[in-house]
């Protein structure tokens, strides 16, 4: 059939109501978000951000409501849709927005596509990826991974992924959303190793629309966790310590997980996969631990600072 492009979408799309079919594929992926209210009647109050992309460049979608439990786990980041009987709708100013792996790549920031199960029904077919032709000229999913080594150098709040071997994992803990707030953060700590450096990363973890993987993060297990952000210590604290957070665009897998995902082809992670094979297991099961409590960023060590 006809095909769009997000550019010529971009171009034309006050000037029309219906829009010809979309082929994209999923760049980035935001946690799933409950807007419910109780004064307000909505039977699937949820929604989910996506970053696609084609040749022209990369848009966001907005999967709403009961489409996102139907679809939500399907669409994975590399997945290639087609999408018919979408809308085109100014972009919501507030959202966060993930950090590119090509930065070269242009970026429609002023619309998003919209996907309803009504005022019209989306048509959402997957394609599989032994059909996808390379003549549809679709982007391949790029990633920003970083070794341990590397880390200490980057500025604040900077986005990257990595690759470790876990060798501690801390018990899960709650933070209130807001103060006085009914909302809580679910989040736990964990270092990871990657044979760079003596220092693991320190990863915190917050519970992101994996339970399956968030609950069963262990020591020993391979984890790859993506679009974290650093966070430096800009006090002039002598024994700052780096560590990294999860994003709203934040994947994580542990192995298991691993198996066709697109970042099996970067190549730190296969020196990553190089190094585990030199290490023998019986050395690292020694060091891990798993469990209690982790206080973290460290409190001085005296009052007179604290």
């Amino acid at each position: 059939s006809k095909l769009t492009s997000l550019g010529h979408l971009e171009m034309t799309w006050r000037s029309r109501v219906r829009f010809h079919p979309l082929l994209v594929r999923i760049l980035h992926k935001s946690r799933l978000r409950y807007y419910g209210k109780p004064e307000k009647k909505m039977d699937m109050p949820y929604q989910a951000y996506f970053e696609v992309a084609d040749g022209s460049g990369m848009m966001s979608m907005v999967l709403w409501n009961s489409l996102c439990p139907e679809w939500y786990h399907s669409m994975k980041v590399g997945t290639v849709l087609l999408l018919d009987k979408y809308t085109i709708k100014t972009s919501y100013p507030f959202k966060t927005h993930p950090t590119p792996g090509d930065s070269q790549m242009k970026r429609f920031a002023t619309i998003e596509i919209s996907l309803n199960v009504r005022d019209p029904p989306t048509e959402i077919s997957i394609i599989p990826e032994e059909m996808v032709k390379p003549e549809w000229g679709l982007p391949e999913v790029k990633y920003r991974f970083i070794t341990r080594s590397e880390l200490d150098d980057l500025p604040n709040n900077h986005s990257c992924d990595v690759i470790g071997l876990v060798t501690f994992v801390g018990r899960a803990e709650r933070a209130r959303k807001r103060e006085h707030s009914e909302d809580f953060w679910l989040y736990r700590w964990a270092h990871a190793i990657d044979g760079t450096s003596d220092q693991p990363f320190i990863l915190e973890l917050f519970a992101t629309s994996q339970p399956d993987v968030f609950e069963h993060i262990h020591p020993m297990t391979y984890l790859v966790c993506t679009q974290m952000r650093v966070i430096q210590d800009l006090t002039e604290n002598p024994s700052r310590t780096v560590y990294l957070t999860t994003s709203n665009e934040s994947q994580i897998f542990i192995t298991g997980w691993h198996k066709g995902q697109p970042y099996t082809k970067d190549a730190k992670v296969k020196n990553f996969i190089q190094w585990t094979k030199s290490q023998s297991e019986a050395d690292q099961i020694k060091k891990t631990v798993i469990g209690g409590y982790y206080p973290f960023p460290r409190p001085p060590d005296s009052f007179l600072k604290y």
